[in-house]
């Protein structure tokens, strides 16, 4: 028994020359049907080439190209450095992206730019869907290298936040607590050299002789409380103990407004945090809610 045949027929890619070749036989009076005929297509697909003919005439292939899939114009091109922009704008707050968010996105940006230039982009409306092949061109073409979730993102459990805001407040009413006295504390991580513009060179970073990426980072520890009134001296973890611009400004760290701890990879440890609390956020919160004391009390009784 010979091997079985696929049932379906597999995509036949036409050239941009074959696509200008079939408009030119069409301007010259030949009809569809006969095009169809002729070149062994669908009426739809000749039907779709000449809708796009402005387009086809105009594009240009790269060196190299003989086949182009879908037309690419100018608004593409500005569609693809705006959607770069916005995703290391992503990665600049910490926000999760995956191949989803940025396709969606990528569409949205597409529409709009259609929409400013209307007229000028001979295309249907479908003539960009974002889809899995473009996505993966995309990430090589602009040297994306990851687009998942992860760290705390990735391991978030949303159903358990949310019921924990249900009990947090219950116990928040119930105990009479005021805003005062509630105080919330998180660490974020600070690439202070990475810089926006900075995004139009990854694709680039590892070529260029002598450039080095900016990644220097470091941790933050912020807390404050709801109100708003207490912000606690943050406690800030650097991957150096003694900066050579603290050696050479005469900086003491003591009189920073963070409390500076250091280790090889700029992580808040167990030991940093235990540290902090005690010297930093035990005395700092007691002597706020000593001043607060009377209108706390009395808030505390109205509840």
């Amino acid at each position: 028994m010979g091997p079985k045949k696929s049932g379906a027929k597999k995509k036949r890619m036409m050239s941009i020359e074959l696509k200008r070749e079939i408009i030119e036989k069409y301007e010259r009076g030949v009809r569809v049907v006969d095009l169809s005929r002729q070149y062994d297509r669908r009426t739809s697909t000749i039907c779709t080439i000449l809708k796009q003919k402005d387009a086809i005439k105009g594009a240009t292939l790269s060196k190299g190209t003989t086949v182009l899939p879908e037309l690419w114009t100018s608004i593409h091109e500005a569609m693809e450095k705006l959607l770069l922009l916005w995703v290391k704008e992503m990665e600049l707050v910490g926000d999760t992206i995956t191949e989803a968010i940025i396709c969606e996105k990528a569409r949205t940006i597409f529409s709009d730019l259609k929409e400013r230039a209307p007229g000028t982009l001979a295309l249907s409306e479908e003539s960009f869907k974002a889809s899995h092949g473009w996505f993966d061109n995309f990430k090589k073409k602009m040297n994306i290298h990851t687009v998942v979730m992860h760290g705390e993102a990735s391991s978030a459990d949303v159903k358990a936040a949310n019921e924990y805001v249900t009990r947090f407040a219950a116990l928040f009413a119930n105990e009479g607590y005021v805003p005062q006295q509630v105080f919330n504390c998180d660490e974020t991580g600070l690439f202070w050299k990475k810089m926006p513009r900075r995004t139009y060179l990854t694709a680039e970073e590892k070529k260029l002789l002598g450039y080095k990426p900016m990644k220097d980072r470091l941790t933050l520890a912020l807390c404050a409380n709801p109100s708003g009134d207490c912000k606690i001296k943050p406690l800030l973890v650097y991957h150096s103990e003694n900066p050579r611009a603290f050696k050479s400004h005469k900086i003491l760290k003591e009189k920073l407004q963070v409390m500076w701890r250091a280790n090889a990879k700029a992580w808040v440890t167990r030991q940093f945090f235990t540290e902090w609390v005690n010297l930093v956020f035990g005395p700092a919160v007691k002597e706020f809610l000593q001043g607060k004391k009377p209108s706390t009390e009395s808030l505390t009784d109205s509840g």
